[in-house]
């Protein structure tokens, strides 16, 4: 531990964000860095417990508590302080294959889970996380080409966080992977469900690249829910490890069928990367002057409001099914996410409305959306509707290409990742449902080392 009483000598420091209604002028991400030598202050702060929760990353009652990858955050935080970065790299990157993703995404379970958290404030373990892989980046990340290959030939169906992690740890192994994706883009959910604010694509591309010269084959347009590739894929390959997510929206019990202006969230994202990032004009329209009704809440209903302020909509309301004394803290106090800030910011006011529900949509003869009725009664003018509700399981056509059991989320032998077809394996929210980034990357990790073992017989993954 570089300072025993850094937990008492420093306070916690967050990373600097831009102005609301200056970020809302781009696409650009808005967290700003800090020095280095305020950076290894917060290190410093670190407890070095005897007992580091941070990383237990244990489930109880349905809840995590801790980091589920399990990543040694003390020891890189003790490296932070003391200014050594290839040290606090090396113990980073041995649990922790995207640290780039995580920093910026991840809700920081670690931090719920820090000791230092409980009379005070917790240690910023996401924003030192970040600081450490991105220092790395800079200098030019060394690759980890394998030594030599072992002649196995595995195929990874979906390139979002999970598949990603299974192609680079098993690349790392030594086998030959090939990632089939069916977008024009590699990322998946990193690439087209998370808004460009909060995750760069540049940073999603750049590590693409960086596991294509370390031998990972990225193969995009490729639908393996096409029977006849799915045949030549079992028939070419030694393993297939199927990671294609859960993305089947869960539908609204309003009847939305035929309504022009209704669009589930992550179709609706999906829309607004493709046309602010890669200059592509799909069918989804924009929200630019339209009254922008959003159901749920979370981070896609967040990213959502954020998306739409910047299209420039001409309003933006949130409603949020539960009361809100569920989202005040301690003190009484309603949090805000960097959306609600920016629409506080741009509109004058919170954007969410509590303990309320659409009862049924208005449109006009052409079946063009102009109004929602809210459960409370009130008539709210809506052009664009956007249910960001959470999602009901993984899609069939790919489970029903290989073979693979499946009904919410593919079956796979207990605490394993082996399907009922031989040779082909599951990970992420496919097998376990809608997830955080953190655990499709633990699930990924997981699933690399079963594959392993089935194909040498014993793996020394951990």
């Amino acid at each position: 531990m570089g300072k025993a009483t850094g937990f008492l000598d420093y306070t916690r420091m967050n990373t600097t964000t831009r102005a609301p209604l200056d970020r809302l002028c781009d696409w650009d991400e808005f967290h700003l860095p800090l020095p280095k030598e305020q950076r290894a202050l917060q290190g410093s702060r670190c407890m070095s417990c005897g007992v580091p929760f941070c990383q237990t990353g244990m489930e109880w009652e349905g809840k995590t508590f801790g980091c589920p990858l399990h990543n040694l955050i003390p020891e890189w935080n003790d490296m932070i302080h003391a200014q050594n970065p290839s040290h606090a790299l090396a113990r980073l990157l041995k649990t922790n294959n995207f640290p780039e993703f995580t920093g910026r995404v991840c809700p920081a379970l670690c931090e719920q889970a820090c000791i230092c958290g409980m009379y005070g404030e917790s240690v910023t373990v996401r924003e030192n996380e970040l600081s450490i892989i991105e220092d790395a980046f800079a200098k030019g990340l060394r690759l980890r080409c394998p030594p030599h290959y072992s002649g196995k030939q595995v195929a990874v169906i979906g390139s979002g966080p999970a598949g990603l992690a299974v192609a680079d740890r098993l690349n790392h192994r030594g086998h030959h992977v090939t990632v089939i994706e069916r977008d024009a883009v590699a990322g998946g959910l990193l690439t087209y469900g998370i808004p460009n604010m909060k995750l760069p694509k540049s940073v999603v591309k750049r590590r693409i690249d960086h596991m294509n010269k370390e031998g990972v084959t990225f193969v995009t347009n490729a639908n393996a829910a096409d029977p006849i590739l799915a045949k030549r894929l079992l028939s070419d390959y030694d393993a297939v490890v199927l990671c294609c997510g859960a993305e089947e929206p869960r539908t609204l019990t309003v009847d939305t069928t035929g309504v022009d202006g209704f669009y589930y969230g992550t179709h609706y994202l999906k829309s607004a990367v493709e046309r602010a990032q890669f200059g592509l004009n799909p069918a989804i329209t924009t929200a630019q002057g339209k009254q922008v009704v959003i159901i749920g809440t979370g981070d896609t209903a967040s990213d959502c409001v954020a998306t739409a302020l910047r299209q420039g909509a001409k309003s933006v309301t949130q409603l949020v099914r539960r009361g809100k004394g569920d989202y005040t803290d301690c003190q009484g106090n309603l949090p805000m996410d960097y959306a609600q800030e920016e629409a506080h910011a741009a509109l004058g006011q919170d954007p969410r409305q509590f303990g309320v529900e659409v009862a049924s949509v208005v449109t006009n003869d052409a079946g063009k959306l102009t109004a929602v009725v809210t459960t409370l009664g009130d008539t709210l003018p809506c052009d664009l509707l956007i249910a960001a509700t959470g999602f009901s399981g993984c899609k069939s056509d790919v489970c029903a290409a290989f073979g693979v059991d499946a009904e919410r989320t593919v079956s796979t032998q207990q605490d394993g990742y082996a399907t009922n077809v031989d040779g082909v394996f599951t990970a992420g929210d496919m097998r376990r449902g809608a997830s955080l980034v953190v655990w499709a990357i633990a699930e990924g990790r997981a699933a690399a080392a079963e594959v392993d073992e089935y194909l040498m017989g014993y793996t020394n993954l951990q």
